[in-house]
């Protein structure tokens, strides 16, 4: 049986543009490549989770614009379930302003336009969807009172919450205190606790930090150097796979949608991590969000070669 996920989120589009390196401020330089992505980290872990074989449903807005329909158009044919994606005929679509230089890394301005319309009444609206979800993805490009209220509906019936507490900003203990999985990255961690992350230890200390908050399990996502998962006391680093990274973009979304998959299929937690980081690899060889998000073919391939060369030795 596939694995049901709801997500609550937001969605934007993306446009991006090549440049060599990030314009310092008030600096004009000559970029490379343009493109127009669909986008928005809802949008972007809704479709992760898809293509990987889960059946999602995705609660959001968009503008009653040309950018709204292509977004829906897209979720559609993605398989995501758009059913409680609402027209706003009185704010635009949410758009995402993205530079990407030649290291694969980006810059990004959202202007967030129907997103942060998106309200509690949205997702009273779409219980049924929440409700009939193994696990419920949350991030917050969507007003806080409205994550939070999705979170409320999930935990009171037992489903498994995870949030995405970006962009960086302060979480309310009201809301944390509903999340059983909180997957920060380095400058969300940074944002929480006021602690730095540069190596092993730093990170372990802010981990636990996060866990004295009084959430159960929380993975740092760290680009480059892995994960560490931290549950229970214990922790644990799980490398990253090594890639050559064209676009850092929705990485972490992809992420999101390789753990979440993994975790609704019964995977114990560091597996789960291997199929978030396996997913986020592969996400940085392709430019764009949503179009560089893999199959679940490719992050099966991964994690097999993953489980080989870390399989026990018989003795």
């Amino acid at each position: 049986m596939k694995p049901v996920l709801a997500v609550v989120g937001s969605m934007n589009m993306d446009l991006v543009a090549r440049a060599p390196r990030m314009p310092i401020p008030g600096e004009t330089i000559i970029g490379g490549e343009f493109r127009v992505v669909p986008g928005g980290k809802g949008a972007n872990q809704a479709v992760a989770s898809a293509r990987l074989g889960a059946r999602v449903s995705l609660i959001g807005r968009v503008g009653d614009d040309s950018f709204g329909r292509t977004l829906i158009d897209g979720l559609d044919s993605s398989g995501v379930d758009v059913t409680h994606v609402r027209i706003d005929a009185a704010t635009a679509t949410g758009v995402a302003l993205i530079v990407v230089d030649d290291t694969g890394q980006n810059s990004i301005v959202v202007a967030p336009g129907a997103n942060m319309c998106l309200s509690p009444a949205d997702v009273d609206a779409a219980q049924q969807a929440i409700l009939a979800a193994d696990v419920l993805l949350l991030q917050l490009e969507s007003p806080v009172h409205t994550v939070k209220r999705a979170a409320e509906l999930a935990k009171a019936h037992g489903i498994t919450v995870v949030l995405n507490p970006a962009p960086a900003q302060p979480v309310p203990d009201a809301l944390l205190a509903l999340v059983d999985i909180l997957v920060p990255n380095e400058s969300e961690t940074v944002m929480l606790t006021g602690l730095p992350v540069g190596d092993e230890r730093a990170c372990a200390v802010a981990a636990n930090v996060l866990l004295e908050m009084g959430v159960a399990t929380v993975i740092l996502t760290l680009g480059d150097r892995g994960a560490l998962l931290a549950h229970q006391g214990s922790f644990n680093r799980v490398p990253a796979f090594p890639v050559s990274p064209v676009d850092t973009t929705a990485a972490g979304d992809a992420f999101l949608g390789g753990f979440a998959v993994a975790l609704a299929e019964g995977r114990p937690l560091p597996e789960a991590v291997v199929w978030g980081n396996a997913a986020g690899g592969l996400a940085t060889t392709k430019l764009g969000a949503q179009p560089s998000l893999p199959t679940r073919e490719a992050v099966e391939a991964v994690v097999s070669k993953y489980e080989e060369e870390h399989r026990a030795p018989c003795i």
